[in-house]
């Protein structure tokens, strides 16, 4: 039995299979710059702090390593 949830995945992946790269591409960006003024207004940050808050989070669970520390 097929969801209404099912059928937006299906909906949604064959609209994006029919988009040309560049279009896709536009819209990751679209949606990345969304996301980050997202976290800017919910917590306040500016730009840089919060694309330092995003590399940290990525961090988090990974071992350290000194050759990669951006915010030295």
């Amino acid at each position: 039995m097929r969801s209404v949830a099912d059928d937006l995945r299906r909906e949604q992946r064959e609209r994006y299979a029919s988009m040309p790269p560049a279009e896709l591409m536009a819209l990751s960006e679209r949606l990345g710059e969304e996301g980050l003024a997202e976290l800017m207004s919910a917590n306040g940050l500016d730009r840089a702090s919060a694309l330092r808050a995003i590399r940290r989070s990525r961090r988090l669970g990974r071992k350290p390593s000194r050759c990669f520390d951006e915010d030295r």
